[in-house]
């Protein structure tokens, strides 16, 4: 959930959403739901998810709930248009709407489905504080790497700001969320990110780790971004000059930067076709830095590496 430019009372309902919902989210299945005190169906409903909570708290299941007339700003938030609106929520996310399970068995048949799905851990233990298990902790990771994919910074700082709540010197959280920062254009909290560790020598195996030199690569080309009305110059010149190999790997580089990065490929491709050993084959070496940056397992990634090949190899 969004966290950046709120107001003092959405920040406020932001982390008693994350209390309430979102952390024990990262073990249990939370059922969620929205009401308001002048709703019938909700009264009616209520009870119901009470009672079956309780009987599946020993699986991992809890529930939890939002009256949407004090949690305004949370209920917009998952565009709640009618209530009752009852969701399942793992990891933060929200894996199935329940509000049509309206009877004891369709909501039981529901959580069993879920339930054999995900890997929720079973009990409430001794009321301390659990981490994700090594299997939810690779989930989590692998959802917030979709959605920066998916262009979606917030909801990746989102995922990213759990697990590091839970261990800080998980790398890939870390490099995560500086590329999420970065691609929602918040390059100077990546880099303050960055400094952090570096200033602290219990960090060092963390800096040395792949993610964080992805995320290092991202800062780098991040900091050749310029304004739409520069790019455009700078398109305009690679353009009107295809031989002006300068003007080409300037227009390359900003447009990465800027989000273009099909335009930032094929013109470096291009360029490497040319002359690979143009600046001592400065722009396969760009390529590589955003290979690296994006993520190696990336789709786009491995189409565009593929089409490097091919150059380079023939």
């Amino acid at each position: 959930m969004a966290s950046m430019g709120l107001n003092i009372e959405e920040q406020k309902a932001v982390d008693r959403f994350r209390t309430e919902v979102v952390d024990p989210s990262m073990t249990q299945l939370v059922v969620l739901d929205f009401w308001a005190e002048w709703c019938g169906p909700c009264k009616a409903l209520t009870p119901m998810l009470e009672k079956v909570a309780a009987e599946y708290a020993d699986k991992g299941v809890i529930l939890a709930k939002v009256n949407v007339d004090e949690e305004k700003f949370i209920a917009s938030q998952f565009q709640v248009q009618s209530i009752p609106t009852v969701y399942a929520i793992f990891q933060g996310q929200p894996v199935a709407d329940l509000t049509q399970a309206r009877s004891e068995s369709q909501l039981k048949a529901s959580l069993d489905e879920l339930l054999a799905k995900l890997p929720i851990n079973g009990g409430e233990g001794d009321g301390s504080p659990q981490g994700p298990t090594p299997e939810q902790l690779e989930q989590a990771l692998t959802m917030g790497e979709q959605a920066l994919t998916d262009s979606d910074p917030e909801q990746a700082m989102a995922i990213f700001s759990q697990i590091i709540g839970f261990d800080d010197t998980n790398a890939r959280a870390i490099g995560g969320m500086m590329r999420a920062h970065i691609q929602a254009g918040n390059a100077e909290e990546a880099k303050q990110m960055l400094e952090v560790m570096e200033s602290n020598p219990a960090a060092a195996d963390t800096l040395a780790d792949p993610a964080i030199s992805a995320a290092r690569s991202a800062l780098e080309l991040a900091a050749t971004q310029v304004d739409d009305g520069e790019l455009t110059v700078l398109r305009s010149a690679a353009q009107a000059d295809p031989a002006n190999m300068d003007a080409q790997f300037a227009f390359a580089e900003a447009a990465f930067a800027g989000g273009a990065r099909d335009e930032a490929a094929d013109t470096l491709l291009a360029m490497v076709t040319a002359d690979k050993t143009w600046n001592e084959g400065a722009a396969r070496a760009k390529l590589l830095q955003i290979f690296e940056a994006v993520g190696l397992e990336d789709e786009w990634v491995v189409a565009t590496r593929r089409r490097l090949s091919r150059i380079l190899f023939g």
